[in-house]
């Protein structure tokens, strides 16, 4: 987990913890079935944040179901059982009957050109309408209903390439509250609304990626750059995997990701650890333990030279250009995210102060070092917008002869230290916020295997070079390592 670069300005005052002093507020603990919790004790204001950490993203999505982790984020607030249904024992047995004419349906349209199309059109129909009488039995809305009216705000989830997260802050005095209703959840999850929902992820695909330029040129580049690790695959998955979901492929997904040893639970404010460890062991305890799955094993084959990608649109030009790095836990992390910060961390970097600022020819000139995501190795992104009247070429030539820079000549010492102040700055910021230290830790605790390396990777920043910054550069940011998507006007169009 690389330190997220927020380039925040705080007051000098606020000083960040030290490592021993924030330590004698957390408690970890592991239940038997695997299950790891770990719990900040913040007593300043009667509130608590919680945060579920869930080890499976996009990265893990079977073959042929890809946005199979996105579905199941948003089946888990569909309910339990008893919430979120109006006759539970009735809605069971109306989604079996909608899986068993789905099976039927499936396997007509297997037969291919011997497929009879009056069996296919009346099996649509009879789908449809059992489909429909599912739905009659849910209570819409009604888990977050009753979370909302508890006090509950910041009720949410995401899915992104290697995690699902779900989030969101009680009233201390409703902590087990959030116990029952996120034990419950992930014990008996009922797959109620599923094509409904699958509808919705569809239609997010459509409005992310298929009606923006910038979503099919971000969907462009990785496709390109990434030949055979998952990563290719944009979280909310590929139109033809999403239409073709079935809710019956989303149970043994959940079964062997949401094992109890692959969930992490941050929980920060106003607790008393031994109280939660008694709730946890009382709610999620029963949750049965399981086999970790499997990681992902596939390995993407060195990159022999330059790739490159163009969508035709009508819209702002626009530039990504990725150069493949390693995963967040290699020892060169540090210095790339550094590298990072020195092209684009503000108003101050080499990219803002000479593309946008001085020769005034790019609106926006910025970098990420952990593109798509960090868990496995992936790309150091620039994203160019040029201004009116300059071109993407232009821009892309700007871009690189300030990267060449760096690699021939070290940064100054000045700019190295106010890169790493700004770092530091930012995890002042994030240890101030119950529902940032709750999503942090776990992260942490996941990648690195302990949550102290949220600490520890400062001393880590501090101990970056003006030749480590140097030496990355020169080692990944190469040509060979480089795959350039960008857009290009219609031909005959407008400009």
């Amino acid at each position: 987990m690389r330190i997220p670069l927020l380039v925040l300005a705080l007051p000098l005052a606020v000083a960040a913890q030290s490592l021993s002093d924030f330590e004698k507020k957390v408690t970890g603990f592991t239940l038997p079935n695997g299950m790891h919790f770990i719990v900040v004790q913040r007593p300043s204001a009667p509130v608590v944040s919680m945060h579920t950490y869930v080890n499976v993203g996009s990265v893990d999505d079977p073959k042929g179901q890809t946005g199979m982790a996105h579905m199941f984020e948003h089946m888990a607030f569909k309910g339990t059982p008893r919430i979120g249904t109006r006759n539970g024992a009735a809605e069971k047995a109306a989604l079996a009957e909608v899986e068993r004419i789905y099976d039927q349906l499936e396997q007509e349209r297997r037969k291919g050109r011997a497929a009879s199309q009056a069996r296919l059109a009346d099996l649509e129909k009879t789908l449809r309408a059992a489909i429909e009488k599912a739905n009659s039995f849910v209570e819409p809305n009604e888990f977050d209903r009753i979370i909302e009216e508890s006090g509950g705000v910041g009720l949410n989830a995401s899915t992104g390439m290697d995690a699902t997260e779900y989030y969101y802050s009680l009233p201390s005095n409703r902590i087990e509250l959030w116990f029952l209703m996120e034990s419950q959840r992930f014990l008996n999850p009922v797959l109620r609304e599923f094509y409904k929902e699958r509808d919705v992820v569809r239609e997010e695909r459509r409005m992310r990626i298929e009606s923006s330029p910038q979503g099919k040129l971000v969907e462009a580049l990785i496709s390109v750059a990434f030949s055979a690790h998952p990563y290719r695959n944009m979280p909310g998955g590929w139109a033809s995997d999403i239409e073709n979901l079935r809710a019956r492929d989303a149970v043994p997904f959940y079964r062997n990701y949401y094992t109890p040893g692959n969930i992490t639970i941050g929980i920060a404010g106003d607790v008393d650890p031994a109280r939660i460890k008694a709730l946890a062991a009382r709610y999620f305890g029963p949750l049965p333990p399981g086999p970790l799955p499997d990681p992902v094993v596939t390995v993407e084959p060195p990159q022999e030279g330059e790739r490159r990608v163009t969508i035709e649109t009508a819209a702002q030009p626009l530039m990504l250009i990725g150069y493949k790095t390693p995963a967040e836990t290699h020892p060169d992390s540090p210095a790339i995210d550094v590298l990072s910060l020195i092209l684009s961390g503000g108003r101050t970097s080499l990219m803002y102060r000479e593309m946008v600022q001085d020769k005034k020819i790019a609106l926006a000139a910025q970098t990420q070092p952990d593109f798509p995501d960090g868990k496995y190795p992936g790309l150091f992104l620039v994203f160019l917008v040029p201004a009116m009247g300059h071109s993407l070429e232009e821009n892309e030539k700007a871009a690189y002869a300030i990267i060449e820079r760096l690699q021939k000549e070290p940064v100054d010492a000045a700019t190295l230290n106010r890169v790493k102040t700004q770092i530091r700055a930012g995890l002042v910021r994030r240890l101030a916020s119950n529902s940032g230290l709750a999503a942090q830790l776990p992260a942490y605790h996941v990648a690195y295997g302990d949550w102290r390396k949220l600490f520890t990777a400062i001393e880590d920043i501090d101990k970056v070079t003006a030749e480590d910054v140097q030496r990355v550069a020169k080692t990944y940011l190469t040509k060979n390592r480089r795959t350039v998507a960008h857009t290009v006007a219609p031909e005959g169009g407008a400009k």
